[in-house]
């Protein structure tokens, strides 16, 4: 999978990337994605990201990432091998320190879970439901637990 890294904050992120490729490896094993398959990742702010969530999802806050899938799916199952991108996320890395500090691991694991959750939401994945979050949830895990053991 290639991965675009976008930098709009004033901190390192590259360091992410390895990391970020075997969650895509291990993604695209569980998922059965194409092997050409393309996401791009923009680390920002709390204040971007709350313009963001305003103007695209109505919600007047910061949030600790946004997806925007390439494509709309019903149902998760319909991300076919053939699809390429898969879409944009945007990472808050003020969330995610607040948020690794809150959950007592590191600032790494948080935002290489976030990448995860992210990601599943670009493959039509999503949590609204009780069902569909215990599926989500469980795949979060199998796929990012290998690469950044918890603690």
């Amino acid at each position: 999978m290639e991965i675009t890294l976008i930098n709009r904050t004033n901190q390192p992120v590259e360091m992410y990337r390895k990391d970020f490729e075997k969650i895509a490896a291990n993604a695209k094993k569980k998922l059965h994605l194409a092997p050409t398959c393309t996401i791009s990742v923009t680390f920002v702010r709390s204040r971007t990201i709350h313009v963001i969530n305003r103007d695209y999802r109505g919600i007047d806050r910061p949030t600790d990432v946004i997806s925007f899938a390439a494509r709309d799916y019903s149902f998760a199952n319909e991300l076919e091998e053939e699809e390429e991108d898969l879409g944009d996320l945007f990472i808050n890395i003020d969330y995610a320190r607040r948020q690794a500090a809150l959950y007592g691991h590191s600032v790494e694991r948080e935002i290489c879970f976030l990448f995860t959750h992210g990601l599943l939401h670009c493959c039509g994945y999503d949590h609204m439901k009780p069902e569909d979050e215990k599926v989500m949830f469980a795949l979060q895990d199998e796929i990012l637990d290998p690469v950044m053991p918890r603690k």
